[in-house]
């Protein structure tokens, strides 16, 4: 074994060795650690990568024992083979063409719409906000990606980073029985429309909200409904299986 380095990829710190680091010599790690390409430090004197620093421990790994392990529930293979991409590890781009694109998806996924109602004093309206959480990050980014809000002409996302995502909340106004025309206009111009892509739908209802986010999930998730709660009872709870 050669002597231990230390790696500071993107805040993450790993040790490894330079052996593993040059296993393959074609690859920029290779070349980095063969003294062909120049290398930055951190403040400690660590070596620096500015790349994804938890993508980086798959890299890693696979450089030890020339073996691709991901667990069972994986959700950022398009993310890792955007990493072995940069680091030019050919045989590792090789196995990540070819591995099963399931693999980044949890077979079995639960996903909770819990939701409120309030009144705006200020118009006749009352506001839905809704909070998905989701036992998926990828799906829940894949539905943070699918609806927006559009305000006096500006079309804004309803997750300003959806990296970090724990949860999505959105809202929605919702007129009141008896509202004028004239209260619709008034609602319009003082509360944000939120809307689904493709056909661009207003999300008006929490009904509304449900079933697009079931159509998403199915058309694009590759998932199928496997329960669901009635809309009336409370939390809705969705339940999918992988396809």
């Amino acid at each position: 074994m050669s002597k231990p380095v230390t790696l500071n990829v993107g805040g993450r710190l790993y040790s490894t060795s330079l052996t593993t680091l040059t296993r393959y010599p074609e690859s920029m790690l290779g070349s980095m650690f063969s003294g062909a390409m120049p290398t930055s430090s951190d403040s400690q004197g660590n070596y620096f990568i500015d790349r994804d620093g938890e993508m980086f421990r798959y890299i890693l790994n696979f450089l030890r024992n020339s073996h691709l392990d991901l667990p069972v529930d994986f959700q950022e293979l398009d993310l890792l083979k955007r990493e072995a991409d940069f680091f030019q590890i050919q045989p590792l781009l090789e196995l990540l063409q070819t591995a099963d694109p399931k693999i980044s998806r949890i077979k079995n996924v639960t996903l909770n719409i819990i939701h409120d109602s309030k009144a705006v004093h200020s118009c006749p309206a009352n506001i839905v906000t809704a909070r998905l959480f989701c036992t998926s990050v990828a799906l829940l980014r894949l539905l943070s990606s699918k609806f927006y809000y559009r305000f006096e002409w500006q079309v804004l996302p309803v997750c300003k980073n959806p990296e970090d995502l724990s949860f999505l909340s959105v809202e929605w106004a919702e007129t009141r029985t008896g509202a004028t025309a004239n209260d619709k206009r008034l609602v319009r111009e003082t509360c944000k429309p939120l809307y689904v892509l493709f056909s661009h739908q207003q999300i008006c209802s929490l009904e509304m909200l449900v079933s697009h986010v079931i159509k998403i999930a199915v058309s694009e998730g590759g998932f199928f409904i496997h329960s669901f709660s009635p809309v009336s009872s409370g939390p809705v709870i969705l339940q999918f299986h992988a396809q």
